[in-house]
């Protein structure tokens, strides 16, 4: 991967924060960085961030919805407009939101997307429950 390209898709410390073989805090460069930045979205609540009250993604208003086809098409929506409003490194290709055979308030978020910067295609699958508890 070219310097400039890694300097457009970012480096910084990986999200979920965990510490290398070294003992530091690991980091995450070039698509990892992409595929990091993804998931912190979905995992933040709109109004979380005091500095940032519109960062993060709406799937949160759905906690205790029931798991039919009107709240997975609120999901789908809700992960499509996060992502499209704040993930700018990523066109979002497709967003499907599937439920578990095993856990009945578990929605599988599956996010196709591509870098903007190399046309290189991604995928995701994000877990929610719609039950806190499960």
């Amino acid at each position: 991967m070219s310097t400039g390209l890694r300097d457009f898709l970012g480096r910084g410390i990986a999200f979920p924060l965990r510490v290398d073989a070294a003992g530091r805090l690991a980091s995450a460069a070039g698509e990892s960085r992409v595929e990091d930045s993804i998931h912190l979205i979905l995992s933040t609540r709109p109004g979380e961030r005091v500095m940032l009250p519109n960062f993060g993604c709406a799937i949160h208003d759905l906690v205790f919805a029931p798991n039919n086809a009107a709240t997975r098409a609120r999901a789908v929506d809700a992960v499509r407009r996060a992502l499209t409003q704040l993930e700018a490194r990523i066109d979002v290709l497709d967003v499907r939101a599937d439920t578990s055979a095993v856990e009945p308030s578990l929605l599988l978020l599956r996010v196709d997307y591509r870098l903007r910067a190399n046309n290189a295609v991604g995928n995701l699958v994000y877990p929610f429950f719609l039950l806190e508890a499960a």
